[in-house]
């Protein structure tokens, strides 16, 4: 899930995984798999930006990106 803008300034949360694409006309229209359009305050770069990270968190490591890491632990705990 991502976390967006609606142009009234109210945050929402959005499942990443069902976005189509991402568009500016001169608006950010967000487009869902099922023809579902949002439009956002947030730029085309931060929403990509946004669930690259969301999706590297989720599946891993993207090429050319860092790598996130979890916590590293002491042993015994």
């Amino acid at each position: 899930m991502i976390q967006l803008t609606n142009l009234d300034g109210k945050s929402f949360v959005l499942n990443a995984e069902l976005i189509l694409s991402v568009e500016a006309t001169p608006d950010t229209r967000v487009i869902l798999l099922d023809d579902r359009k949002y439009i956002v305050r947030e730029g085309p770069d931060e929403v990509v930006e946004r669930i690259m990270r969301y999706r590297q968190a989720i599946h891993g490591h993207f090429p050319g990106h860092a790598p996130v890491r979890a916590p590293e632990v002491e042993d015994g705990q």
